[in-house]
């Protein structure tokens, strides 16, 4: 009997049409199995090759958009970056979205990366050191907010707040689930042992297996049960069926960091449905229950109806 593995897609909006972004939701919703959609929290394309000057559209307003535009799906940011708002705004945010999507948030955040942007805009980009320390503390803000039964109090390195009121609260109780995305061992992980509801990490099986571990380690160091912590992976999961097209697409992905490590190709989420049901099974061994796919415009519909019933109903 397979695991059981939710899906969701990251539908990024750079180089996208408002209506063919609105239109795949829609799709989505109604002819797929796929459990979630997501955004991305860039003001300009961010990825290796791309134009920063090309269009893209803000990933929080588009994800109110989306809360109104579906009725089913799950909704995420994945993931906000600490730097690009305060935390206290960020969580009325949150909230404002989980009211209209009637409690479907997915509450994404991470340490921030893409510094480009942060220059372009002129918003600070503190070290690794500083942002893995905002992080953490606006974790921390962000979930006494979410919890608050009265005026919330909070005196940290980077965050205060004095007699803050919070309302509404969020509709889920007692918190849309806090995803914390990152891979950083001694910090990021740290951090979602101590506070997060899920961790979203990247990279061949190996590395996951990896970060796994780790988590476990500091969830051990603090008595916590890492049980408590959904695991989830995002990359490309792309339906490939010619063999010899399939393996280039790998060795482009394996490849953007530099030559891949022994054995990563084969873990590569890029193939015929059955290759990609055979590696997620494994990816779920490991112990993922949640893939969030990378996607990028403009969208095959038929190609996700594909990946729907070859491979995502092969883990309902």
């Amino acid at each position: 009997m397979a695991h059981k593995v939710r899906f969701g897609i990251q539908t990024s909006q750079e180089n996208v049409e408002w209506s063919h972004l609105l239109d795949f939701w829609r799709f989505l919703e109604q002819e797929t199995a796929f459990h979630s959609v997501w955004t991305m929290d860039h003001f300009v394309p961010p990825m290796p090759g791309q134009d920063p000057s090309g269009s893209c559209l803000e990933g929080w307003t588009v994800l109110a958009a989306a809360a109104q535009a579906t009725e089913r799906l799950r909704l995420g940011c994945l993931v906000t970056g600490v730097t690009y708002r305060h935390p206290s705004v960020l969580a009325k945010m949150a909230a404002t979205v989980d009211h209209i999507s009637n409690g479907r948030l997915e509450f994404g955040i991470g340490a921030g990366w893409h510094q480009p942007e942060h220059q372009f805009y002129g918003i600070p980009f503190p070290s690794v050191k500083e942002r893995s320390d905002r992080l953490e503390e606006a974790v921390q803000l962000i979930r006494l907010l979410f919890h608050a039964e009265g005026p919330v109090d909070f005196e940290g390195k980077y965050y205060q707040l004095r007699q803050a009121p919070f309302s509404p609260p969020c509709v889920q109780k007692p918190n849309p689930p806090i995803f914390i995305g990152g891979g950083g061992e001694k910090r990021t992980l740290r951090t979602a042992a101590r506070y997060a509801d899920a961790i979203n990490v990247m990279g061949s099986l190996d590395m996951v297996k990896r970060k796994i571990a780790v988590l476990e380690q500091h969830c051990a160091d603090i008595g916590r049960d890492p049980n408590e912590i959904e695991k989830t992976f995002h990359g490309p999961v792309l339906l490939i069926d010619d063999p010899e097209r399939a393996q280039q697409m790998r060795a482009r992905f394996a490849g953007a960091g530099g030559p891949p490590a022994e054995g990563v190709l084969e873990t590569i989420l890029i193939g015929d449905a059955a290759h990609l049901r055979e590696l997620i099974g494994r990816y779920a061994e490991a112990g993922i229950s949640y893939i969030v796919m990378m996607s990028r415009a403009p969208y095959n519909f038929d190609i996700y109806r594909r990946i729907s019933d070859e491979v995502v109903s092969a883990f309902a």
